[in-house]
């Protein structure tokens, strides 16, 4: 048994882990319990032992029995894609400038312009600024993939505008 887990919390780690859903929401692990309550309770409990991160309201993060000490690093741009459910937003500011080449130096945060929400938000030391802004202004993004999973980015030539 993986240390500090229950049998419960070891089950329900593995089958997540064995499926290879690390992106999962509350209707994936449903059928592990007897109600909603003992869903929350169990969610909790794992994400004071740091085996899962909650992504925003409905999808949490498995983090992997191989990350040592519960410290994981993600792509940036997946986490955010995860946390967006795939929709209505695009990477901007600096982190769109640095993934076209435009600058070199590696920002420390990323901009997610987004018409759902505002504010910030930190998950594995990667700081994420959420903007709000149109659905005219979504246009201006194109898809790309990253380690096969697709994420939204500011096209170059608008992100080249930004450096004038």
């Amino acid at each position: 048994m993986i240390s500090g887990l229950s049998a419960k919390e070891v089950e329900l780690v593995s089958f997540l882990e064995f499926e290879e859903k690390y992106y999962f929401t509350r209707k994936d692990i449903k059928r592990f319990f007897k109600n909603d309550n003992l869903v929350s309770f169990y969610l909790h409990k794992l994400m004071k032992k740091k085996r899962i991160v909650k992504l925003n309201k409905s999808k949490y993060f498995l983090v992997p029995i191989k990350a040592k000490n519960g410290f994981w690093a993600e792509h940036p741009f997946t986490l955010v894609d995860e946390i967006m459910n795939g929709s209505d937003y695009f990477i901007g500011g600096t982190y769109a400038r640095y993934y076209w080449k435009l600058i070199e130096q590696i920002p420390r945060e990323i901009d997610v312009f987004t018409t759902k929400k505002q504010g910030r938000k930190t998950i594995f030391n990667i700081k994420i600024n959420f903007h709000r802004t149109t659905r005219n202004n979504l246009k201006n993004a194109v898809q790309k993939k990253i380690a096969g999973h697709p994420f939204f980015i500011l096209n170059k030539n608008k992100a080249k505008q930004g450096l004038k």
